[in-house]
């Protein structure tokens, strides 16, 4: 037994079995499904067990096996709690975007709605599912639309532009002034928007 015990962690010899192992499971045998897979690593098990001068062999492999599944699944769970931090992250995002005080929007060259928060769409008294595809300018008056329009039309990634009041027309709502700054999406050819809502506006 404790000669089976020395011969089970030689390093040399564990490797040669493990591709020997792995010979015999190449071929038509690894265009098989994970249960055919592991029907053929038992039959090279039960093949090496069956022979007195290979049992030991068996042993081995059995416990490189054993070694690597352990690893396997440690992987598995590090994944699994990796994903599960990622998840939370990102729902920890969405919650905090969507409740910024700040109406925040993502429009395209034509001023289309492709993004935006609740916040947002409860400044233009729609729903939010409904925002989407309307273009944005469309909630300003005549006069506030011109200026924004031509504000975007100039916009690249080099510039800075300040914030500035223009006149938003809710659905439902009273006309009312709104703090406007706008930016470039670096992440594709459309446009950052946020509304706020000043806190002294000036008449």
């Amino acid at each position: 037994m404790s000669d089976l015990r020395v011969h089970a962690i030689e390093p040399e010899r564990s490797a040669d079995l493990r591709h020997r192992a792995a010979s015999r499971l190449t071929g038509p045998a690894a265009t098989k499904g994970s249960t055919a897979r592991a029907a053929d690593a038992l039959a090279v098990l039960h093949a090496l067990a069956s022979s007195p001068d290979t049992a030991a062999d068996a042993l081995t492999l059995l416990h490189e096996l054993q070694v690597l599944q352990v690893e396997l699944d440690l992987q598995a769970q590090e994944l699994d709690e990796s994903r599960a931090e990622l998840e939370f992250a990102l729902r920890r995002q969405i919650e905090l975007y969507d409740h910024q005080p700040v109406g925040c929007f993502t429009i395209d060259p034509r001023f289309v709605v492709h993004e935006l928060n609740q916040t947002g769409a409860d400044m233009l008294g729609i729903a939010r599912d409904d925002a989407h595809g309307l273009p944005l300018d469309a909630f300003f008056s005549a006069e506030s639309a011109s200026r924004f329009r031509s504000a975007i039309s100039g916009l690249d990634a080099s510039t800075q532009q300040p914030a500035w009041l223009l006149e938003l027309r809710p659905r439902g709502g009273p006309e009312r002034r709104v703090l406007v700054s706008i930016g470039v999406d670096p992440a594709a050819h459309r446009y950052l928007v946020n509304l706020t809502i000043p806190v002294d506006p000036t008449p």
